[in-house]
């Protein structure tokens, strides 16, 4: 699963953009989170709708506000080899929908809830399949 998550699929914005340039990103790609970086490589934190609001709540210069000052950077990550259940635990325990995937210290993908709920799916109706046929005698 998280070898499918690509690089390129990876939507990613600067520290000093704006909040109203991050709503831009966010609207533009239908998306609730985007990696925080300066180069599309290095990843300095992750910003989300979740975050945005919390700013909103605290003052009125929300808007003009930067990313860096909403951002989360205490980062849960995970690389291409980890396991779909270990990615779920770790997400159900940081209460956190969205998690970058990194490989030799450079930002790989960036996995979902979304993407490991539609996994996990994908495998539990391949073992139903697999087990209505050995019951079904294989025809």
């Amino acid at each position: 699963m998280l070898a499918a998550k690509a690089v390129g699929s990876v939507v990613t914005i600067e520290p000093l953009a704006s909040v109203h340039d991050l709503l831009d990103v966010l609207a533009e790609h239908n998306i609730g989170a985007v990696v925080v970086s300066p180069d599309g490589v290095q990843v300095t934190g992750i910003v989300s709708e979740r975050d945005v609001v919390r700013r909103i709540a605290a003052g009125p210069d929300a808007l003009t506000a930067t990313v860096d000052t909403i951002m989360s950077t205490d980062l849960a990550v995970c690389e291409p080899g980890d396991s779909l259940d270990d990615l779920m635990r770790l997400m159900t325990v940081r209460r956190i929908r969205h998690i970058p995937v990194m490989q030799d210290g450079r930002l790989y993908g960036l996995v979902s809830i979304g993407d490991a709920v539609k996994t996990r799916i994908g495998e539990l109706e391949f073992e139903r399949d697999q087990l209505n046929q050995y019951v079904s005698g294989g025809q």
